[in-house]
């Protein structure tokens, strides 16, 4: 299950302290959270859609989602302040490593044309972000009962200081950068 979290201890903390030429154990760089994010702006006009996505994210992460509400009201959007448009969760610890771990092994490569992500969606203070065209890919998803195809954003959010950093340590756990 903590597949990520053992091959850290064992593989990845010392090729980092090799590489980056760390003194101490604690700077090496880790995965403080994974937050995914699926907005949803037809929430509005379609409830029951709104909560068949909820029950999907929550599927597949493995753990109770919060449902994001709009701060602002805009007219063109036909939006009112307060109405649900998106749901998100953070994931930590065990559960966050099992679903990285199922993300880059199982999902990813499920996706059509794959070519490896994109080796550039760093935010400058070390953490990346993906986004996903379709919930399909995750074997948890019954193609059969999708009703609509959604996206989502998965965001890494690293103790590494620069995205050189966090590049080496995504890529260390198996993220398949495209080349």
């Amino acid at each position: 299950m903590a597949r990520l979290r053992d091959m850290y201890k064992d593989q990845i903390a010392p090729a980092m302290m090799e590489k980056f030429g760390y003194k101490n154990v604690m700077e090496i760089p880790k995965i403080e959270k994974i937050v995914v994010n699926m907005g949803m702006g037809d929430a509005k006009d379609n409830k029951k859609g709104f909560e068949t996505a909820i029950k999907e994210l929550e599927t597949i992460v493995g753990q109770k989602v919060i449902t994001t509400r709009a701060k602002k009201s805009v007219a063109n959007f036909k939006l009112r302040e307060g109405m649900p448009i998106g749901a998100k969760v953070t994931l930590r610890g065990n559960q966050m490593y099992e679903f990285a771990d199922r993300l880059m092994n199982i999902a990813l490569p499920r996706v059509r044309d794959f070519r490896g992500v994109n080796p550039n969606a760093f935010d400058g203070r070390g953490n990346y972000a993906l986004g996903i065209k379709e919930q399909l890919i995750f074997p948890e998803i019954e193609y059969d009962k999708v009703e609509k195809v959604r996206g989502m954003d998965i965001i890494f959010v690293t103790t590494a200081k620069t995205d050189e950093e966090c590049r080496e340590l995504l890529r260390l756990m198996g993220m398949p950068f495209a080349k």
